[in-house]
């Protein structure tokens, strides 16, 4: 019975905390970054606002730059490090955050272990571990890191040196690792949706739109799988479109839980619950799921439907973490317009598949199970 509660600790401790933390790090830097370098992409093309389009690049760029640094504080401070853990956790993630492989463009084997810059050669190809690299550094970096904490009286020394040194070890050991599994796991994902996009279309909107609601970080991972690095390698490759096509039918499966849960759930939590979940997060229903699976159905068919419809009639497309946020502070749509090219076609596809499909099906879905008798009212009530 210990070892269940240990290892239960231990999984919600890294898996959720640390994970839901690396997701907010994310967002408070590239995220937010991405979404402000868009606007000022508009506002440039007001003569007059030339001023605020620069200074908003500015802003724009300098929370890019520091992504790594900022998910290394998040995850380090939800661990409950001390200050000087922390504070030596930002240089860890940043160091992590760009550092990887650098791969045979055309066999894929790794030629330099650990390497932190771009390829020399146009045979090569350079790809980070990027977030999920930090993730896995930080959290060996804080957890040794605090195990010196506080425990010496030349502190202010001691842990920073071995929390900056242990995350040296563990970023050169693990990060080119993550970097080969992630450029694999991008690879397969963009070909498969290249070749199979009805499929796959259905496959990841089902998958990602589960992953959200859970108490894991999807957002986390699709920062991983959607990273600029990987753009960059499929764009090499010719294979972009498929790339960000996949990230739109993670959209679609986003949208289409949290749209859903809002919308089949009215008859108990009303309008809060329309806000909390269809711009909040789906993940408020868990411990109903858990309680009554049966209520996740609607939501997860209503996505297998929206993928395809993404993938096959709109072609939406969608990278880096605004693929898994869904309709969460409306990124995941904001994603979309800044991936997709403006047409009538994208602005009735994005209305369609990320919030009004969903709700159809969702209701569709719900009532027949409810007229069957597998639902019944206050099954998804939330303490509000």
């Amino acid at each position: 019975m210990k070892v269940k509660e240990t290892l239960k600790k231990y999984l919600k401790r890294y898996f959720v905390d640390a994970m839901g933390a690396m997701a907010l790090g994310l967002f408070a830097s590239l995220l937010i970054g991405t979404i402000i370098g868009t606007v000022a992409g508009y506002v440039a093309k007001v003569d007059s606002l030339a001023w605020l389009a620069s200074s908003m690049n500015m802003i724009a760029s300098a929370a890019k730059k520091v992504a790594g640094a900022a998910i290394g504080v998040a995850i380090a401070h939800k661990l409950g490090a001390h200050p000087l853990v922390i504070f030596s956790a930002a240089a860890v993630g940043h160091l992590a955050n760009g550092m990887g492989a650098i791969f045979n463009a055309e066999t894929g084997a790794i030629i330099k272990w650990g390497a932190s810059g771009a390829a020399s050669t146009a045979t090569e190809t350079f790809y980070s571990a990027g977030p999920a690299g930090v993730f896995f550094a930080v959290i060996i970096a804080a957890e040794i890191g605090m195990l010196v904490s506080k425990k010496t009286k030349v502190d202010i020394l001691v842990t920073p040196l071995v929390t900056l040194t242990v995350g040296f070890i563990a970023s050169f050991a693990f990060c080119p690792a993550i970097a080969y599994l992630m450029y694999y796991l991008g690879m397969f994902i963009t070909v498969a949706t290249a070749w199979a996009p009805l499929v796959m279309g259905i496959i990841l909107s089902v998958v990602m739109g589960v992953i959200l609601t859970l108490p894991i970080s999807s957002a986390a991972i699709c920062g991983v799988i959607f990273s600029p690095s990987m753009q960059v390698l499929m764009a090499e490759k010719g294979l972009e479109e498929a790339f960000l096509l996949a990230g739109g039918a993670c959209v679609a499966g986003c949208c289409a839980q949290m749209v859903g849960f809002a919308v089949v759930s009215f008859r108990e939590n009303k309008w809060g619950g329309i806000v909390s979940q269809g711009l909040g997060t789906s993940m408020l229903q868990m411990g109903n799921i858990v309680k009554k699976p049966i209520i996740w159905l609607a939501p997860t068919l209503a996505s297998a439907i929206t993928g395809p419809i993404s993938t096959m009639i709109f072609k939406l497309k969608c990278s880096g973490i605004s693929a898994g946020m869904g309709t969460c502070g409306m990124v995941g749509p904001i994603g979309v317009i800044t991936s997709t090219e403006w047409t009538p076609m994208m602005w009735v596809g994005l209305l369609l598949v990320c919030i009004v499909l969903p709700a159809i099906f969702s209701i569709a879905f719900n009532e027949l199970f409810r007229k069957l008798g597998w639902i019944k009212t206050g099954d998804m009530q939330l303490e509000m």
